[in-house]
């Protein structure tokens, strides 16, 4: 029994220590100053969707926070959708291309857009130039098809 219970205690004691680790590896990183050239940068497809590259700056919009930069091709097609939660939007070259109830709105360079999570929308590039933009969320990046 007492050999149980120093067991679970060392245990625990690892997972508080890891937990503490982290968070302040965290907050290490919150800290630390990031500059970032868009002509630099590397660009990799963001998964499955052809057309799309983006250069992950900081966070990782796979699991959480982060910012990117991102690019569409010229004429790229995102379709109507929606995401989980907000994303904001700056435009750098070429025009992010977004329409919804409204109308169409096209994002160009040193423009803003503020894109609420759940709201039904369609984005994509301008035909001739493309879009290259800087994108931040708060919490892991989603597209999920409107219906």
């Amino acid at each position: 029994m007492k050999r149980s219970v120093m067991v679970f205690g060392m245990t625990a004691a690892l997972v508080v220590a890891w937990s503490v680790g982290r968070v302040q590896g965290q907050k290490a990183e919150a800290k630390k100053v990031i500059f970032a050239s868009a002509d630099q940068s590397e660009y990799k497809a963001m998964g499955k969707a052809e057309g799309v590259t983006q250069s992950v700056l900081w966070g990782n919009p796979d699991k959480g926070a982060h910012g990117t930069f991102t690019k569409f091709k010229p004429g790229y097609d995102a379709g109507m959708h929606t995401h989980t939660h907000d994303v904001w939007i700056v435009g750098i070259k070429g025009a992010y291309v977004y329409k919804d109830d409204d109308g169409e709105k096209r994002v160009g360079p040193g423009d803003f857009l503020r894109v609420p999570g759940g709201h039904k929308h369609w984005s994509g590039g301008d035909k001739n130039d493309g879009a290259l933009f800087y994108e931040e969320g708060s919490a892991k990046f989603d597209l999920v098809p409107a219906k």
